[in-house]
Protein backbone atom coordinates (compact mmCIF):
# COMPACT_ATOMS: atom_id res chain seq x y z
CA UNK A 1 0.00 0.00 0.00
CA UNK A 2 1.40 3.42 -1.00
CA UNK A 3 1.07 6.16 1.62
CA UNK A 4 2.39 9.70 1.93
CA UNK A 5 5.10 10.54 4.42
CA UNK A 6 2.77 12.50 6.67
CA UNK A 7 0.83 9.30 7.38
CA UNK A 8 3.80 7.65 9.11
CA UNK A 9 5.83 8.35 12.23
CA UNK A 10 8.76 10.59 11.24
CA UNK A 11 11.37 8.79 13.37
CA UNK A 12 10.29 5.43 11.91
CA UNK A 13 10.51 6.81 8.36
CA UNK A 14 14.01 8.21 8.90
CA UNK A 15 15.27 5.00 10.50
CA UNK A 16 13.72 2.75 7.83
CA UNK A 17 14.93 4.92 4.93
CA UNK A 18 18.41 5.04 6.47
CA UNK A 19 18.58 1.25 6.73
CA UNK A 20 17.33 0.77 3.17
CA UNK A 21 19.71 3.45 1.83
CA UNK A 22 22.72 1.75 3.43
CA UNK A 23 21.72 -1.64 2.08
CA UNK A 24 20.86 -0.42 -1.42
CA UNK A 25 23.41 2.32 -2.04
CA UNK A 26 26.40 1.49 0.17
CA UNK A 27 28.98 4.28 0.30
CA UNK A 28 26.66 6.62 -1.63
CA UNK A 29 23.76 6.24 0.81
CA UNK A 30 22.11 9.24 2.41
CA UNK A 31 22.74 9.49 6.15
CA UNK A 32 19.80 9.70 8.54
CA UNK A 33 20.63 13.38 9.01
CA UNK A 34 20.53 13.95 5.23
CA UNK A 35 17.22 12.09 5.06
CA UNK A 36 15.73 14.29 7.78
CA UNK A 37 16.91 17.41 5.95
CA UNK A 38 15.50 16.14 2.67
CA UNK A 39 12.11 15.36 4.22
CA UNK A 40 12.03 18.90 5.71
CA UNK A 41 13.06 20.65 2.49
CA UNK A 42 10.40 22.75 0.77
CA UNK A 43 8.33 21.49 -2.17
CA UNK A 44 9.11 17.81 -1.49
CA UNK A 45 6.63 14.93 -1.78
CA UNK A 46 7.55 11.54 -0.32
CA UNK A 47 5.78 8.21 -0.65
CA UNK A 48 6.24 4.89 1.10
CA UNK A 49 5.17 1.38 0.29
CA UNK A 50 4.14 -0.28 3.53
CA UNK A 51 3.16 -3.85 4.12
CA UNK A 52 -0.41 -3.41 5.34
CA UNK A 53 -0.55 -7.11 6.26
CA UNK A 54 2.57 -6.78 8.46
CA UNK A 55 2.25 -7.83 12.08
CA UNK A 56 4.69 -5.12 13.16
CA UNK A 57 7.82 -7.24 12.92
CA UNK A 58 9.47 -4.72 10.61
CA UNK A 59 8.55 -1.62 12.58
CA UNK A 60 9.42 -0.01 15.87
CA UNK A 61 6.33 -1.34 17.63
CA UNK A 62 3.42 -3.66 16.95
CA UNK A 63 1.39 -0.89 15.27
CA UNK A 64 4.11 0.15 12.78
CA UNK A 65 4.02 -1.52 9.37
CA UNK A 66 7.25 -2.39 7.57
CA UNK A 67 8.41 0.11 4.96
CA UNK A 68 9.30 -1.86 1.83
CA UNK A 69 10.07 1.04 -0.47
CA UNK A 70 10.23 4.82 -0.71
CA UNK A 71 10.38 7.54 -3.32
CA UNK A 72 10.29 11.29 -3.44
CA UNK A 73 10.39 14.25 -5.76
CA UNK A 74 10.87 18.00 -5.70
CA UNK A 75 8.53 20.26 -7.66
CA UNK A 76 9.77 23.71 -8.66
CA UNK A 77 6.60 24.93 -10.37
CA UNK A 78 7.58 23.54 -13.76
CA UNK A 79 9.68 20.37 -13.42
CA UNK A 80 9.27 17.53 -10.95
CA UNK A 81 12.72 16.15 -10.10
CA UNK A 82 12.88 12.65 -8.68
CA UNK A 83 15.17 12.82 -5.67
CA UNK A 84 15.31 9.14 -4.76
CA UNK A 85 13.60 5.81 -5.13
CA UNK A 86 14.46 2.56 -3.41
CA UNK A 87 12.90 -0.83 -2.74
CA UNK A 88 14.06 -3.37 -0.16
CA UNK A 89 16.04 -6.15 -1.83
CA UNK A 90 13.64 -8.85 -0.62
CA UNK A 91 10.73 -7.00 -2.30
CA UNK A 92 12.31 -6.05 -5.61
CA UNK A 93 10.58 -7.24 -8.79
CA UNK A 94 7.17 -7.15 -7.06
CA UNK A 95 6.01 -3.93 -8.77
CA UNK A 96 6.69 -1.67 -5.78
CA UNK A 97 9.09 0.61 -7.64
CA UNK A 98 6.64 0.96 -10.51
CA UNK A 99 3.75 1.70 -8.12
CA UNK A 100 5.80 4.39 -6.37
CA UNK A 101 6.82 5.91 -9.70
CA UNK A 102 3.25 5.84 -11.04
CA UNK A 103 2.04 7.63 -7.88
CA UNK A 104 4.72 10.31 -8.22
CA UNK A 105 3.92 10.86 -11.91
CA UNK A 106 0.18 11.13 -11.20
CA UNK A 107 0.67 13.55 -8.31
CA UNK A 108 3.20 15.67 -10.22
CA UNK A 109 0.74 15.91 -13.13
CA UNK A 110 -2.05 16.90 -10.75
CA UNK A 111 0.23 19.58 -9.24
CA UNK A 112 0.78 21.02 -12.71
CA UNK A 113 4.29 19.78 -13.49
CA UNK A 114 5.25 19.94 -17.16
CA UNK A 115 7.93 17.22 -16.98
CA UNK A 116 9.53 14.76 -14.62
CA UNK A 117 13.31 14.51 -14.51
CA UNK A 118 15.75 12.05 -12.95
CA UNK A 119 19.31 10.81 -12.86
CA UNK A 120 20.05 7.10 -12.89
CA UNK A 121 23.29 5.12 -12.72
CA UNK A 122 24.30 3.89 -16.16
CA UNK A 123 24.83 0.42 -14.65
CA UNK A 124 21.40 0.16 -12.99
CA UNK A 125 19.68 -2.02 -15.59
CA UNK A 126 16.56 -2.68 -13.50
CA UNK A 127 15.91 1.04 -12.97
CA UNK A 128 16.62 1.84 -16.62
CA UNK A 129 14.11 -0.82 -17.69
CA UNK A 130 11.51 0.62 -15.30
CA UNK A 131 12.03 4.21 -16.45
CA UNK A 132 12.00 3.35 -20.15
CA UNK A 133 8.87 1.25 -19.60
CA UNK A 134 7.18 4.30 -18.06
CA UNK A 135 8.10 6.44 -21.08
CA UNK A 136 11.18 8.27 -19.79
CA UNK A 137 13.66 9.22 -22.49
CA UNK A 138 17.38 9.71 -22.12
CA UNK A 139 18.51 13.34 -22.31
CA UNK A 140 22.20 13.24 -21.53
CA UNK A 141 25.07 11.92 -19.44
CA UNK A 142 26.60 13.26 -16.22
CA UNK A 143 30.12 11.94 -15.86
CA UNK A 144 31.17 10.67 -12.41
CA UNK A 145 27.85 11.87 -10.94
CA UNK A 146 27.51 9.18 -8.28
CA UNK A 147 30.12 9.56 -5.57
CA UNK A 148 32.26 8.23 -4.04
CA UNK A 149 32.30 5.51 -6.74
CA UNK A 150 32.53 7.99 -9.63
CA UNK A 151 29.80 6.23 -11.66
CA UNK A 152 28.21 8.08 -14.57
CA UNK A 153 24.50 8.92 -14.63
CA UNK A 154 22.03 9.23 -17.44
CA UNK A 155 19.62 12.15 -17.23
CA UNK A 156 16.12 11.21 -18.29
CA UNK A 157 12.82 13.01 -18.70
CA UNK A 158 9.14 12.28 -19.09
CA UNK A 159 6.81 14.86 -20.63
CA UNK A 160 3.76 15.19 -18.39
CA UNK A 161 1.90 17.70 -20.55
CA UNK A 162 1.63 17.45 -24.32
CA UNK A 163 3.59 20.16 -26.10
CA UNK A 164 1.82 22.15 -28.77
CA UNK A 165 4.16 22.37 -31.76
CA UNK A 166 3.43 24.24 -34.96
CA UNK A 167 0.08 25.64 -33.85
CA UNK A 168 -1.33 28.26 -36.18
CA UNK A 169 -4.56 30.19 -35.91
Amino acid sequence: MIVTGDMLDRATVIKAMGALERDLFGAGAWSERAIAQELDAPARSYYFDVDDTDDGAGGTDDATPRIRGYAGYWYDGYDAQIMTIGVARDHQREGIGRALLERMVADAKAAGAERMLLEVRVDNDAALTLYRGMGFERMGLRRRYYQPEGVDAYTMSLELRPRVVGFTA
